[in-house]
Formats: C-alpha cells, structure tokens, sequence
C-alpha cells in the first residue's frame, strides 16, 4: 500500500530525532563468494530496465531473541512454561518507526520520490520500482544478467552497499546476490539437485539408507544390534507410557512432496508390531497442495515418510500423528513453504520468501493453482523434520531468517527437532566445503548441516547397537552404513545454553583439526544436542520389509519420547516442554541422558570428531532415558 499522510508525517518526525546523520559512508552489507553452479555471468544489465527492489526491514528486538526465549524455556527463570500467543510475537518483533523512517529517509534523500514507496501491511518491507541505475547508485553495486546452462536469464550483483547508519535497519533486499530465478525441475540435473524446494525429491537433500529387504524378521529383544524394531527402543529408553491426554497433546511429522508413506505400508508394519493400529492413517495436513501421492513408488518415495510415520505412530499410540504433507509435485516445497503456513507473517518477513529456494504458489508450471498457505496451520507442541540442507547451500541472510523463526516457534511452546545429517563431518552427498565456500567431494573443509546449526531447533544425531551387544549396554556413535553428523556452524554463535558444556569439550578433549577443516574458533553453535538410535530399522516399504539407516530414525523417535512427556504434563495441569534445550543443557538433567562415550562421525577425508564423556559434536549430550526425562520435567512449572 502507499503511505498514508499521517503515516509520512510520523516518518518526518522520526528523521528528526534519528541520532544518526541522514547519509553515512556505505559499508559492505552482502556478499556472495561464488556464483551457483549452472550459471555464469553473461553481460551488464541495461541501466533503463526496472528493478523491483524489496528492502527487507530489521525486526524489533531480535538482538534480544535469545534472551527472551530463555525467559520461558530456562528451567531456572520464573517465566518458564509461560509461552507466548502469536498475537504478542508478532508484536514484539515488528519493525520500529524508527526502522521504517530511517529506510524511507535513505530512499527519498537518494532522490525516491515518496508516490514511489510502498510498504507491506505488517511494516515488514519496503518496496521499489527503481531502474538499474538507480538501484546501483542506491546500493553502490552492478547489477550483470546471469545465464543458467538451461537458457534462463537472471539478474543479480555480487554484494552490495548501504549507507552504515541504515545498515542495521535492512536485513536483506532482494534482487541482489540472492539467484531468485525459477528453474523448472528437469531442465538441469545439476541445478535442480540445489534447488532447495525440491528437498522431497530423491536424491536431493537428507534421505535415509536401505542395506536392502529382510529375509528373516526378527521380534525379540536379543536380536536389536541387528534389527530394531519399536520394543528395541522402548527398552533402550527406558520408554514404556500409555499416553492418556490424547485430545489436548499434538505430535507433527512434516514430509516433502513427492515424499509420501502407503497405507499397505502402514498395515503391514502394524500388523507385526501394533496391531491396535491396523487401519489407522495420520491427519494429514495439506500444505500448498501436499498430498501424500501414489505414482511413485520404491525405497526413494517411501522410505522417508514410511520410516517417520510407522514409528512416530507406533510409539506415541494413542495419540494422533499430525502430517504436514508440503508441496505439489511439480515444485515440492521448501523449509520456508511449511513455516509460512504455520505463521502467516513469516510469508513476508523481510521481503518474503526467495523463489530460487522456496516454491511459489499457485504454481507457474500447472501444479497446486490454489493460493500459498500463509498462516492456515496450527503448529503443533512436536515437531520432527528429518529432512536437511547443508548449511553453505544457503546464505547467511536466508538462514538467519529461517532461524529466528524457530525461536518464535519456541516461543509460542513447541519443540522444532531436525535431524543433524548422515554423513559425518561432511554434508549431504559427502560434500565438503573449498576455501571459497563452495562444496566438492575432494574438498577438505568439513560442512555443517542446516537447520541443526540454528540454535533454536534441537539437533538429533544418531547411536547404534553395537554388534553382538544387547540393547541394556551403552550404544555407540552410529557407524554402520551412516555417520551421526556434527560439528561446528561457520554461521552461527554459540548459544548461551550450551556455553560450558561444549567449552568443557573443546578443552578437555580438543580436536586435532586445523581451522581450514572446521570452525575453531570455540564461538561457534555446536551440534547435535542429543542423538537416538538410528541404524538397522525394520520399515515396510512397498510391500516389503527393509533394514533402514539415518538420523531420519532418529528424529522422530526422539519426537515420541518428548510427546509423551507432553502428554504426561498435560494430563495434569501444565503446559508443553517448548524449547527444550536450555533445559536438557542444565545440571538439572545432566544423569537423563545415556552418555555414549565410543566412536566417531568420518567425513572429509578425516574419522571425524570423537564421541566423549560429556557433550561431543557426534552424539551431543547422548540419548534420552524416558523416564529420568518424564520424572525431572513432571517436578517443574
């Protein structure tokens, strides 16, 4: 919309007391160290040509984000269990006058005149239809058109400039150095494996491992180092509760189309192992036309929702699975994509979603023709992803975004799990991060999984049964056929909650690692924050039982565990668990954890880090023991 008078008035009077003087020097504000694979830069773009500039606006109080999640999720603050109502989140986070005044102060002193400025209605950003040349005189940059191998053309910079006393004002302003054109998957094997809305397609992204079918199924404790199956891991964890506030308690599962489970599937895994259950399907919620579709078939369609779905069912029976199925099949979906529908306000937060990452609805290519779902779901109090990136697949400025999300998400009480990856030290694909930031599989830099680098999601890595041991002796790293990903984030801080015990790691068992392996500066967010098992599953896919591997497992298990313990609190009384990880770091439950002291997360040409006494980056704090967890959360508020 345009600015109202009254509105230009308030924006005149907030120049005048702005401290700052109105043009400052410019100061770098992004960069980007490479140009995504499949493009190169073909020639300067035409200084006349319209540029749709969208500023996206700093929010209020993010530099207080941790602090105020703590405030409910700390065990030791009076506020804790006190979470927040999405009408108070999103008004604590809005953007200030001030913000809004000091960007559209920058713009008309830049020669922007005030008819050209529109603003969204949440004042999350600021749009302009500036020319090219404009646009480069505004952010000091070039603007060059790119050339995809596909024959698509794009247009971007290679960083950009903003005056210093806006800089803290602006989070990001697209087009820039973000690659936000739309390439249709199929048009370039190469491209569309990058492409972050096509994370449910095979081979793209985190997806479990099969070592192939079953002959012999095996039903008895003595056989879990070889076949887990639900009593494996109830015994494992301690894990024996029969959940009695099904009605008030929510457990979600999100899958990415074309990801999908198979009701014969379900029946078939629950005829062997809970046959209370035979029949029963999740609710499913449809996210920018998700369903949960049956024209491909296999271990590369199944396996993944088959897997998170038979267990996260399984061992929270009773209780309803919620399925947020995201995405058609023509684009998928994207992190982003299912964030928007749980909160309305994120569709625009800072200029919005970029389309190079995130899918766009209704879809250009004929898929889902219905509107994108922008704040139509109600999250639930768990929710597991077993679905990744690698984090140098996403800008800084992309990655921040989405993260401070799941901090709003805890702050409304849910607990937001991810699996930390499956390949070590290594990111998805066993690529490894060169000099440059880009990834190759002979690169030496050892490349951290997203979102389990944002601290404000919990991390779960995986532990096994270690061969010939009986699931009542300590497990180990997980080693056989996966590795429990790890390691340290390039870019994220610590968080305060994990400050000691990963400072007790760094310098009672430091790493033999360079800084051109891992980031050594002892500042960094660390990962996983605890582990579950996840090797040799017993999963029915496509008619027939497979042995299954990944953090994909480990997720949801741990995802059933917390739902209980949900379910155990509101059956009297009290609220959700929320963000759990200030608590799980607390002296409070240092003994709640089985600690897995033996092996290792290889990658990147190295054995990776080491499993140790305490928090490690391969198994973080160890795995949940149920009932010491239900016992110590039932004691507090």
């Amino acid at each position: 919309m345009l600015f109202s008078r009254s509105f230009l008035s308030l924006l005149s009077f907030v120049a005048l007391v702005v401290a700052e003087p109105l043009l400052s020097p410019h100061v770098l504000h992004e960069k980007r160290s490479h140009t995504p694979a499949g493009w190169t830069r073909s020639h300067k773009h035409d200084v006349a040509a319209v540029l749709p500039l969208r500023i996206g606006l700093t929010q209020n109080n993010m530099d207080r984000l941790e602090e105020l999640l703590l405030d409910v999720s700390h065990p030791e603050s009076p506020n804790f269990g006190k979470h927040w109502n999405a009408g108070k989140v999103a008004e604590t986070f809005r953007p200030t006058p001030e913000t809004v005044g000091t960007v559209y102060d920058w713009l008309t002193a830049s020669g922007i005149a005030p008819s050209r400025i529109k603003v969204s209605k949440a004042k999350t950003w600021i749009e302009v239809n500036a020319t090219v040349e404009e646009a480069e005189q505004l952010l000091q940059t070039e603007y060059h058109v790119y050339r995809h191998e596909s024959g698509k053309e794009h247009v971007a910079c290679d960083a950009y400039h903003v005056p210093e006393h806006v800089s803290k004002h602006v989070d990001i302003i697209m087009p820039s150095i973000h690659f936000d054109a739309v390439i249709k998957r199929g048009e370039s094997t190469q491209a569309s494996s990058h492409k972050l809305s096509n994370i449910g397609q095979p081979g793209a992204g985190l997806s479990p491992k099969t070592t192939g079918t079953i002959a012999n199924l095996f039903t008895q404790l003595a056989n879990c180092d070889e076949q887990i199956t639900p009593i494996c891991l109830r015994a494992l964890y301690d894990f024996v509760y029969w959940p009695v506030a099904t009605s008030k308690n929510s457990y979600g599962i999100v899958e990415y189309t074309p990801q999908a489970y198979l009701q014969s599937d379900l029946d078939m895994f629950f005829k062997n192992f809970s046959t209370s259950q035979v029949g029963k399907s999740p609710v499913e919620v449809s996210i920018d036309g998700g369903y949960a579709q049956t024209d491909y078939t296999g271990f590369s369609y199944n396996g993944e929702s088959d897997l998170d779905l038979q267990y996260g069912m399984a061992l929270t029976n009773p209780q309803p699975v919620t399925l947020y199925q995201a995405g058609d099949m023509e684009e998928g979906a994207s992190f982003n994509n299912f964030l928007d529908a749980l909160d309305g306000s994120y569709c625009t937060f800072e200029g919005g979603d970029d389309p190079t990452q995130d899918a766009v609805y209704p879809d250009p290519y004929g898929g889902y023709e219905g509107p994108e779902d922008c704040g139509t779901t109600k999250p639930a109090y768990v929710i597991s992803t077993s679905y990744a990136y690698n984090e140098a697949d996403l800008s800084p400025a992309y990655a921040a975004r989405q993260c401070a999300e799941y901090a709003k998400l805890g702050l409304m009480g849910t607990t937001v799990l991810y699996s930390s990856g499956d390949n070590g030290v290594a990111g998805n694909s066993g690529l490894c991060l060169n000099s440059d930031g880009s990834q190759s599989a002979d690169a030496v830099g050892f490349n951290p999984s997203f979102p389990g680098t944002c601290p404000y999601i919990t991390s779960v890595g995986a532990t096994q049964v270690v061969s010939g041991h009986s699931v009542y002796q300590p497990e180990s790293a997980c080693m056989d056929v996966i590795q429990s990903g790890g390691g340290f984030s390039n870019y994220f801080a610590m968080p305060s909650y994990q400050k000691s015990a990963v400072e007790h790691y760094l310098s009672k068992y430091p790493p033999k690692y360079s800084s051109a392996q891992y980031n050594t500066t002892g500042t960094s967010r660390a990962f996983p924050d605890l582990s579950a098992n996840g090797a040799y599953y017993v999963v029915a896919v496509a008619g027939e039982f497979s042995l299954v591997f990944g953090t994909s497992a480990s997720s949801p298990v741990v995802g059933t565990i917390l739902t209980s313990i949900n379910d155990a609190r509101l059956a009297i009384g009290k609220g959700p668990i929320g963000f759990i990880n200030p608590t799980i770091y607390s002296s409070a439950f240092t003994s709640a954890f089985n600690d897995i002291t033996n092996g290792t997360n290889p990658g990147c040409g190295t054995v990776g880090f080491d499993a140790e006494p305490g928090w490690d980056p391969v198994t973080g704090l160890g795995t949940p023991n149920f009932a010491k967890l239900l016992a110590r959360w039932l004691l507090m508020p």
